[in-house]
């Protein structure tokens, strides 16, 4: 399944009506796709159409435009078209042949995570941090179990993942490289700047937030604000309940973010090892 931008499918479970522009396994009731147009759309009248300016050269006041004046508008929209088609260049020369970086199957991000592939279905190839900047870490909870999560990411009609699940014993599933965009927030560009973490158990059962998976969860989120030099802090550290335009209440209220921050900082690595990632 392509990403759509908002998300693309839905989640397993549900702590929500339903699922919205898009989501995924946990917090959500129901199963569905993203259902949201073109920004603009081809509907409805235009702002002074129908009249004799369109086209003829005249304004708005009905005075003939002049060449000097055409070919200046003309010139500004190429340029702005131009500037435009730059940046989309810019933000997508990896894909040309020989330029993307090397990978490796099964390679890993995270030291010592298990290597579980989602499936492709459920995440877009990219080259982050070099076409889309990584500056937000997104926390979720499956609204299930560890298994549960990693079935449904792996189907390829589920339309969501996140790039890493934690279990309660603080073991660690890698299911999506760093390098590209998970779809797990529910919003496109969110997707893009974020990694996606998903914590088994339930958002009203506070008894599924054991030591071990915060302190496992503590040192990927030290990790990847490491490596891509943003601030272990609430501002870039979020739920999916943060997310724009979600209706996803995860992790919930019995999430116990002040220590869950308060990790995060005490595991963050050796400067010298942040220098190196």
């Amino acid at each position: 399944m392509r990403d759509t931008g908002y998300g693309d499918g839905g989640r397993v479970g549900g702590n929500s009506g339903k699922a919205g522009n898009g989501g995924r396994s946990g917090s959500s009731g129901k199963s569905g796709r993203s259902g949201r147009g073109r920004a603009g759309g081809t509907g409805g009248s235009r702002k002074g159409g129908g009249g004799r300016g369109a086209g003829t050269g005249k304004g708005a006041d009905g005075r003939r435009l002049g060449r000097r004046a055409l070919l200046i508008g003309g010139g500004a929209a190429l340029l702005g078209g131009a500037v435009l088609a730059r940046e989309e260049l810019e933000r997508y020369w990896w894909l040309v042949p020989g330029v993307e970086k090397e990978r490796v199957e099964g390679a890993l991000d995270h030291p010592g995570a298990e290597w579980t592939a989602a499936s492709r279905a459920n995440w877009r190839r990219a080259d982050r941090p070099d076409d889309y900047r990584v500056d937000r870490v997104v926390i979720h909870v499956v609204q299930g179990s560890y298994p549960t999560a990693l079935k449904v990411f792996k189907d390829p009609f589920h339309g969501a993942a996140a790039h890493y699940v934690v279990r309660e014993d603080g073991h660690v599933a890698q299911m999506i490289r760093e390098l590209d965009v998970a779809f797990h927030a529910g919003n496109r560009e969110m997707n893009e700047r974020s990694i996606g973490i998903e914590h088994e158990g339930f958002v009203d059962r506070p008894e599924d937030f054991t030591d071990a998976m915060y302190a496992a969860s503590a040192r990927l989120t030290a990790g990847i604000c490491a490596r891509y030099g943003f601030p272990a802090d609430r501002e870039h550290i979020i739920g999916h309940a943060e997310v724009p335009g979600t209706d996803h209440t995860d992790p919930g209220p019995h999430w116990d973010w002040d220590r869950y921050l308060r990790l995060v900082r005490a595991a963050a690595p050796p400067r010298k090892e942040r220098a190196g990632g």
